[in-house]
């Protein structure tokens, strides 16, 4: 059975991507939208055309409701860019390598259907930001292009190797483009997998896709710059620091987190402070002194990851079930996401037991996200620790669970993980709570 909206398309010969203005009736008044015929949806009912606004949002127009509907514009290609200069370099100029891996700040717009496609390649976006060769001779080099939600564990191993070669190849720094969903997970990968760094590593996203008016990533691509040529020797995520063009941030690996669908100044240091606010004309303002300093030395690869490992969030009413049928399905990890200091339901625990007792690794961080675990406080916490849970400190549920992901690839003596875990190797436990960090 043919939809409306099929008819209703195929009436006034519309086509995906074209330019339309459309007339809509609400009561007694007149409404004018302009925007690009976006494709309906296989599964909707197909009773409204949908149509991408200049504004970047999608809006879906009752067919019933739409009174006039005037073709501007017929759908039209991307337009094509290519590069086949070659890239500028200057004198006496630090070198950085910048690492393209995908996501928003590598990808544009499909001005045929208006969807957001990754599709630069780190030259490409290299050359869309003109201020950075001022900055540094970029040396792009595109390993894959992935939305970050394809992002997993043998890709992190790749982009180790990349960076450190890099690095110890003599370039002073390194840029890696990366989605901003789950760049705080690759941002704890590589924190743990990249050893005796010498040299600044800086992730960084955009919220926006590249070709937008609004989009962050040009302000964001020269701040990581800036910081891959500074004096921090580790592994940074650098985004925008406000909502305005002003300033990014520049945040330690292991202690950040994405804290907003949307807002350009998404990221934030979780029970800890930036390492640098860094202006794109240069200025950087060091917040703390105790980063590790760039020095001289090779960068070694420690990429033994063991991938059997989950996250399993608590609620009211979970069960046991889930945890078993982890461990029944071979896992060798689970971080548990608790509540409050740390806390499962008590009838979850005779579990946990068992999981410990059959060589599984049960680490214990907080849904809070701010604050400390601490199982000593409540009866259902000490119960916890003498199942055999593992107290994650202050470490964000993330990098907890990339981190025991890395100490079950060098070990499966629980005793040795429990001392793995609760040893600070890249920053991701802090020595004690700051109370001035909460909703920073």
């Amino acid at each position: 059975m043919r939809r409306k909206v099929d008819e209703f398309m195929e009436k006034h010969g519309l086509g995906v991507g074209d330019l339309v203005r459309v007339v809509k009736r609400e009561g007694d008044e007149r409404i004018t939208f302009e925007g690009l015929v976006m494709p309906p949806y296989e599964l909707s009912p197909g009773e409204t055309l949908t149509i991408k606004l200049d504004n970047g949002y999608n809006i879906g127009i009752l067919i019933d409701a739409i009174e006039d509907i005037e073709i501007l514009e017929r759908a039209k290609e991307a337009p094509k860019m290519e590069f086949k200069e070659v890239l500028p370099r200057k004198e006496g100029l630090p070198s950085v390598t910048i690492l393209g891996t995908g996501g928003t700040i590598a990808s544009r717009i499909d001005y045929k259907t208006g969807a957001v496609h990754a599709a630069f390649t780190a030259e490409e976006l290299a050359k869309a930001v003109p201020e950075i060769f001022d900055i540094a001779n970029i040396t792009p080099k595109l390993l894959f292009n992935i939305m970050s939600e394809d992002m997993k564990p043998e890709y992190w191993k790749r982009i180790a190797h990349e960076t450190a070669k890099a690095l110890n190849s003599g370039e002073d720094g390194v840029v890696i483009a990366h989605g901003t969903d789950t760049m705080g997970y690759t941002a704890a990968a590589l924190s743990f997998m990249l050893k005796n760094l010498t040299k600044p590593i800086a992730l960084v996203g955009s919220q926006r896709s590249s070709d937008r008016p609004s989009s962050d990533a040009a302000m964001n691509l020269i701040c990581a710059t800036r910081m891959a040529v500074s004096d921090v020797a580790e592994v940074m995520v650098v985004m925008h620091g406000e909502t305005s063009d002003t300033y990014c941030l520049a945040h330690r690996g292991t202690k950040v987190r994405k804290m907003h669908t949307s807002r350009r100044d998404t990221f934030r240091s979780i029970n800890d402070v930036p390492i640098a606010k860094v202006w794109p004309e240069g200025k950087i303002e060091y917040l703390r002194d105790d980063y590790r300093k760039r020095s001289e030395g090779e960068v070694e690869v420690d990429d033994r990851f063991e991938e059997r490992v989950a996250i399993l969030k608590i609620y009211p009413g979970v069960t046991s079930e889930l945890l078993e049928f982890l461990v029944d399905k071979g896992y060798k990890g689970i971080v548990l996401e608790g509540t409050g200091l740390g806390h499962t339901p008590n009838d979850m625990i005779p579990a946990i037991e068992r999981a410990v007792e059959n060589g599984v690794a049960i680490c214990m961080t907080s849904q809070c996200l701010y604050g400390r675990v601490n199982l000593n406080v409540y009866s259902t916490g000490r119960r916890l620790l003498k199942a055999g849970v593992i107290p994650c400190e202050d470490m964000l549920p993330e990098t907890a669970y990339v981190k025991l992901g890395w100490v079950l690839g060098h070990t499966d003596d629980l005793e040795e993980v429990r001392r793995m875990m609760l040893t600070n190797y890249a920053g991701e436990i802090t020595p004690y709570t700051r109370f001035d960090t909460f909703l920073r």
